[in-house]
């Protein structure tokens, strides 16, 4: 029995379409998948599960038999908002080298504040030649937060580095070489032992603005941040005024409230914010779509839906 072709449900000038179409089908050489505007009505009303990657959620209603959706993004704060008026499922890729790729990220941008690259990139401009005094890394406290998959991989790199590692999570959580912590009085906590605080929490209402002035003001003296996760998690204007202030040494911000970063935004100038165009983590297709291929196999074969996004937590 042929089954019914599988839509990949893209915004319209998504410039990865080709790609994700071309690594599905080979993934899934059984399965025939097309982009939405290639299905006719009578394919689109067999679909039962669409492939996705931020669709116009209008483009999704046009699927009647719809029940659920996979995405090839580890980010589903818009496909929850969006859909919040249907009771689809939603499910989200987990792939462990989007979490390796991670890890190396916040290692890599941990190391280039730990050694100060920023201070010499200052210096360099002004023509000094002046060694800055090191820090053993067993002595620079960086604080991550997130334990999900991708916290728990840059943990595991940080504390090989040999750096002081502290976690937080919404729950309680216990990770080899870690100091956890969980809750809003854990959160306190580790903001005032850390020098370098990663983010790579998920965007909720929870957590919206989370990094505000206050708990910005929190972290140590001279501290910086890494914003690996979403925008709006950062409050950008306390963001700025703790930068202009002295209260933060450095921002390396990879994730921006609006995206690609306006011409006119302020980042792009200041002398203390490194600004990276969202590459920290870039998702891998081929690895992607064997995982999307294999939950899509097991489906069919069973009628089983994978485990999917809590819309309460937003994740």
């Amino acid at each position: 029995m042929t089954q019914p072709v599988l839509p990949f449900v893209a915004q319209a000038d998504d410039a990865a379409t080709a790609a994700w179409l071309a690594a599905l089908q080979r993934a899934m050489p059984d399965e025939t998948v097309l982009p939405l505007a290639a299905l006719d009505a009578a394919a689109r009303r067999d679909c039962r599960v669409a492939i996705v990657a931020n669709p116009h959620p209008q483009d999704l209603r046009t699927l009647p038999a719809l029940t659920w959706v996979h995405s090839v993004w580890a980010g589903v704060e818009r496909l929850v908002t969006d859909l919040a008026d249907t009771d689809l499922a939603i499910v989200r890729l987990v792939d462990p080298r989007l979490a390796q790729t991670m890890a190396e990220a916040v290692l890599a941008w941990t190391l280039y504040l730990h050694r100060d690259m920023p201070g010499y990139a200052r210096q360099q401009r002004q023509r000094l030649w002046r060694p800055i005094a090191p820090v053993r890394a067993s002595e620079r406290r960086v604080g991550l937060l997130g334990l999900g998959a991708l916290g728990q991989a840059a943990a595991a790199q940080l504390c090989s580095a040999g750096f002081t590692v502290r976690g937080w999570s919404r729950t309680p959580k216990a990770l080899p070489g870690v100091s956890c912590h969980s809750g809003m009085a854990g959160l306190d906590a580790l903001l005032a032992a850390t020098d370098i605080l990663v983010c790579l929490l998920p965007l909720t209402a929870e957590t919206r603005g989370l990094l505000d002035e206050a708990r910005l003001a929190r972290l140590r003296p001279g501290a910086s941040l890494i914003n690996f996760a979403r925008g709006p998690i950062v409050d950008d204007a306390a963001l700025r005024r703790a930068l202009d202030g002295g209260a933060l040494r450095h921002a390396v911000l990879d994730v921006f409230a609006t995206e690609p970063l306006p011409a006119d935004s302020w980042h792009w100038a200041h002398p203390d914010v490194t600004v990276l165009p969202h590459i920290s983590a870039p998702t891998d297709h081929e690895s992607a779509s064997a995982i999307v291929a294999a939950h899509i196999a097991r489906y069919r074969r069973t009628g089983e839906i994978p485990a999917g996004v809590d819309r309460r937590r937003g994740y």
